[in-house]
């Protein structure tokens, strides 16, 4: 009788020559057919870990499953239709970062009367697909149509008085309940599809705005993201509390705020570690995204009027940065353990690929760029990234979709 792993292995195989086949006339589909070829093979539990090649296995094999279930996404067999076949010279922004193009099909748009614009977060639905949110409190549903994003539906949401949310952080849990980061308390909220309030989360006092705490009005939460398998979540403040200093070497100290989910009641989460993140002088922190092994994507961002957009991706490991909850002040004297980065790519490097910018940019192909997904592997080892600016509803900037993929290992 034939083994279990042999049937996968000859079912990956007779796959791997069907979808090649069908990607004869268009060959930039042979890497949806690689992916899906390796979505079949991760998804035996015994593969997992040969897949990462590396122990322990249990671990390993939790974070593949993860990370593999959107190989299959149709996100992810639309890039290589719309945005080219992968890195290559011409498309790298830096030895670990590659651009395979951008989208303005969305800009100023509308969905049944609604502005498509406002664009500040990006999350993968539980079908693959993705949800977007507006900061003008709406969520989108986006999907490709022939290579291009499009929306599928749009529903607004509210707060428990009724009131419109300034709408910045955005994750999917399991369920496909959607978690909503909102600036202006700070709060994160739970909401069904439909748009319904199920709940919130509690938010350290420190970190409400001032009179009520220290933060700074329009500068807390920005970016949020569930790391794989649901149990952590994280918020990003997008500026500094007041009185937190710099590290040692002059980088201002932002905070991370992290919640555990309840083992025993699913749908609630308490307040976990806080971090100190030191962010570049002069930009905030807009979004952030788990990646593989405890890390984080971490999208930096400023503005100069009459220059223009600053964007800078990092990989970020907070998995030896200490709990900062109980420091008032963060500085470089203050004993903590913070965050560690290193620089990915500044998107001021990356090719332009004819992108043309409606106001001052030292690239063109620069806005102000705010959402950001992980969609899932790419080819050589890397990640399928997607980001979006927010057009501030601004005749003067673009919603524009960027496809990237990124070595995310250090």
């Amino acid at each position: 009788m034939r083994s279990r792993r042999t049937r996968r292995t000859r079912h990956a195989q007779a796959l791997t020559r069907t979808l090649t086949t069908l990607a004869r006339p268009r060959a930039s589909l042979a890497a949806t057919a690689a992916m899906l070829v390796a979505a079949a093979c991760l998804a035996a539990p015994d593969g997992a870990a040969r897949a990462q090649g590396h122990a322990p296995q249990a671990q390993a094999q939790g974070r593949t499953s993860e990370w593999a279930r959107s190989r299959t996404s149709e996100w992810a067999q639309g890039h290589a239709s719309e945005w080219g076949q992968g890195p290559g010279p011409s498309r790298a922004c830096s030895p670990r970062v590659s651009i395979e193009g951008f989208s303005d099909a969305l800009d100023k748009g509308d969905h049944d009367g609604v502005f498509t614009g406002n664009l500040s977060a990006l999350a993968v639905d539980r079908d693959g697909t993705l949800a977007a949110l507006s900061d003008r409190s709406v969520l989108f549903g986006l999907t490709l149509r022939d290579g291009v994003p499009r929306t599928t539906g749009a529903v607004r949401l509210a707060d428990e008085q009724g009131a419109a949310l300034d709408a910045e952080g955005l994750a999917v849990e399991r369920s496909g309940a959607r978690l909503v980061a909102a600036e202006g308390e700070p709060a994160v909220r739970r909401y069904d599809r439909d748009g319904t309030l199920r709940g919130r989360l509690p938010v350290p006092a420190a970190l409400r705005v001032a009179p009520a705490g220290r933060a700074r009005s329009n500068q807390t939460f920005e970016g949020l993201t569930l790391r794989p398998g649901g149990a952590t979540l994280i918020a990003a403040m997008e500026g500094q509390l007041s009185g937190d200093g710099a590290d040692a070497e002059g980088r201002p100290l932002l905070r991370l705020q992290t919640w555990q989910r309840e083992r025993w009641h699913r749908d609630d989460f308490r307040l976990g570690a806080q971090w100190g993140y030191p962010v570049d002088a002069g930009l905030g922190v807009s979004e952030i995204a788990a990646a593989p092994g405890g890390r984080l994507l971490v999208l930096e961002r400023g503005f100069t009027a009459g220059v223009g957009n600053t964007v800078r991706l990092y990989l970020a490991d907070p998995r030896r940065a200490g709990d900062v909850g109980g420091v008032e002040n963060l500085t470089a004297s203050s004993g903590a353990r913070f965050v560690r980065k290193s620089l990915l790519a500044d998107l001021v490097d990356c090719p332009s690929l004819g992108a043309s910018a409606k106001q001052p940019q030292p690239n063109p192909l620069l806005d102000n760029i705010e959402g950001m997904a992980v969609l899932g592997p790419a080819r050589g080892g890397r990640l399928r990234v997607l980001l979006v600016s927010d057009d501030n509803e601004s005749a003067r900037q673009t919603t524009r979709f960027y496809s990237l993929t990124v070595a995310a290992r250090p």
